[in-house]
């Protein structure tokens, strides 16, 4: 008999993401535009504002300077910007809290749009 296999620290960030990206991922500009759930911003500036807050994580735990992730013209380039500072926090190995903050902010975020 096969021991469970430990879930790796990055695993529920990973699966957050994935969601996200799925519900996102097919949407028109017009969609993009729209407010959340519970009105406020465009959708578009909800994830920005989450590929913002990973990329900020990301350099803190490389101990680098937080920089600006530009704002892409096409709305529908927002769920690759998402996957790729999501691989980049991944990839510095940040602690298992920051992690597991990174996962809670992307659900936050899947629930407000």
């Amino acid at each position: 008999m096969n021991a469970a296999e430990p879930v790796r620290p990055a695993e529920p960030l990973s699966r957050q993401l994935d969601l996200l990206v799925r519900q996102v991922g097919h949407w028109t500009p017009p969609r993009w535009a729209a407010p959340g759930r519970s009105g406020g911003p465009a959708r578009s500036d909800r994830v920005h504002r989450l590929v913002q807050f990973l990329a900020d994580l990301g350099a803190d735990a490389a101990g680098e300077p937080r920089r600006s992730v530009p704002r892409l013209e096409n709305d529908l380039a927002l769920p690759d910007q998402l996957r790729v500072v999501a691989a980049d926090l991944v990839a510095v190995d940040p602690p298992e809290p920051v992690l597991a903050g990174a996962a809670a902010e992307v659900a936050a975020t899947r629930q407000a749009l």
